[in-house]
């Protein structure tokens, strides 16, 4: 079964990372170094620091001004599988 989720929050981590939080309430990092490793048109301009900076979250996925942007579904499914996801401490999230 395909869990339903969108990213509710988000905030660019230095050169290629981003900090989410989902809408079950699950946040992680997701270093996306892998996804501009591959390359193409849409990710190329990701590769400047100054353009990654710019996400931002129109409908719950994380986009570019590009126009790249990224499937939040698979985006927590990955996470999930690789163990970076967790849920915020009752004091409060850390970002």
């Amino acid at each position: 079964m395909i869990e339903i989720v969108e990213v509710a929050e988000l905030k660019p981590i230095g050169a290629h990372s981003l900090w989410l939080r989902f809408s079950d309430g699950q946040e992680g990092v997701r270093d996306c170094a892998d996804i501009l490793a591959e390359g193409g048109p849409m990710v190329e301009p990701l590769r400047d620091p100054a353009m990654f900076q710019r996400a931002f979250l129109p409908f719950g996925a994380p986009s570019w001004p590009n126009g790249f942007d990224l499937d939040p579904i698979n985006l927590h499914a990955e996470m999930r599988s690789a163990g970076s996801l967790r849920r915020p401490s009752a004091e409060g999230r850390q970002c």
